[in-house]
């Protein structure tokens, strides 16, 4: 038999809930979406729950899962594969943490949680101001991430990950952040001092006067959340004997692909992974890496976006680009080709946040079984007899759809 290559295309966010704004459809029941739903309707269609029913997938756990592994046992936190995304040298014993580029008054109440989605370079000038600050014998370093992002590395004796976050998620006020062991407590300290040491530095910094006079909100702290340590992962090319590779414009999504042994794919600027990312150009870079590779995971960050900002209409204009996306990779499919289209989570627009709702996911190749499923969205693709699967039985499925797994008993 001919082994096939696959593309998994991870449409980041996409599932939702019914949405007012949209006549109680969710957006991929309110836009038309031909291209899509031809994968559905030439393909095999199901319901995934990324981890589990009911549970609230992050990013990372999810895509942890839709790359075969199980969560559970490998995710140390956030905040290593952030690092590892930007191209921060982590190490055994390194604790890691993502940050948030946010906006604080005077008595650390947070005006905005993402600083008015600053980016590069503002967030260049700032982390040069925050880069190698030394606490306690404990080294700090910094580095940009995407947009608002950036990455918090300490290293040091005595480290550990075993911390609360400074982010208060839904509510207002800065979390003192704590330990949940005696290293933790030491962690802890130093974290709450950098963060102080931070807004000092942040706080009259001179890209945040200019913000000011513009009237935009200053990013004047970091605020960490998701710490973790130096992940241990068997790569993915020995689990599935198969080059692969990451195109994706997030530097989560890129360290954990990259902690997990996939190649990352240079993409273009445009391919950024925001809401103004150019989708066909990031598709054009999928289809150009599998002349490489035997497998790519391509991941769209847009629709997350606007799920987190609870704008409904905006991520049904993401749902339109994703599918004339989705349009481009009909018209230059490959015939060895195995496709998966689904998401790593619902991002519902009345939440602003991730729910445990099970996601859309059709798969295409030539010659597979066409079923009764004929539109990708998360009632649509109920009809297919995928039936409701797990993240972690999706790279399974491909292989054997790809003629790439081994036969189990004579």
């Amino acid at each position: 038999m001919t082994e096939k290559k696959i593309l998994i295309i991870v449409m980041d966010g996409l599932g939702d809930r019914a949405c007012e704004e949209l006549r109680g459809l969710t957006p991929l029941q309110y836009i038309r979406t031909p291209n899509l739903d031809w994968f559905v309707d030439h393909g095999s269609a199901g319901l995934c729950d990324p981890i589990a029913p009911g549970i609230r997938a992050g990013s990372d756990t999810a895509h942890l899962a839709i790359l075969g592994y199980d969560p559970y046992r490998v995710y140390t936190g956030r905040g290593p594969f952030e690092a590892i995304g930007v191209g921060m040298d982590v190490q055994p014993g390194d604790v890691a943490l993502r940050c948030n580029f946010a906006t604080v008054d005077d008595d650390l109440e947070i005006l905005d949680r993402r600083a008015g989605r600053i980016r590069a370079p503002e967030t260049t000038e700032l982390v040069e101001a925050l880069d190698g600050i030394e606490i306690d014998g404990i080294e700090c370093y910094v580095k940009e991430s995407t947009e608002h992002r950036a990455v918090l590395l300490l290293r040091g004796d005595g480290l550990s990950a075993e911390i609360t976050d400074a982010d208060p998620g839904a509510g207002t006020h800065l979390m003192l952040v704590e330990g949940k062991s005696e290293e933790g407590e030491f962690t802890a300290d130093i974290v709450n001092r950098f963060m102080e040491e931070c807004y000092n530095r942040l706080k009259n910094h001179p890209t945040n006067r200019k913000r000011l006079a513009a009237g935009l909100p200053p990013a004047n702290i970091l605020v960490p959340r998701g710490a973790g340590e130096f992940p241990m992962i068997k790569p993915f090319t020995e689990r599935y004997g198969m080059s692969a590779c990451c195109v994706a414009g997030v530097g989560m999504i890129k360290g954990i692909c990259k902690a997990c042994g996939l190649d990352i794919y240079p993409i273009p600027p445009a391919c950024n992974g925001g809401l103004d990312s150019d989708l066909e150009m990031k598709a054009a870079c999928a289809l150009e890496a599998l002349s490489e590779y035997d497998f790519v995971l391509m991941n769209c960050k847009a629709p997350d976006i606007a799920g987190h900002d609870m704008d409904a209409r905006s991520k049904a204009e993401v749902v339109k680009k994703l599918d004339a996306m989705m349009g481009y990779i009909r018209s230059n499919l490959p015939d060895d080709l195995v496709v998966a289209i689904t998401c790593d989570h619902c991002t519902p627009c009345s939440l602003g946040d991730h729910s445990g709702d099970p996601v859309p996911i059709a798969f295409y190749t030539q010659g597979c079984v066409r079923d009764e499923a004929r539109e990708f969205s998360e009632s649509g693709c109920s009809r297919g007899f995928i039936g409701r699967i797990r993240g972690m039985d999706i790279v399974q499925i491909c292989l054997d759809m790809a003629n790439r797994t081994e036969k189990f008993g004579s």
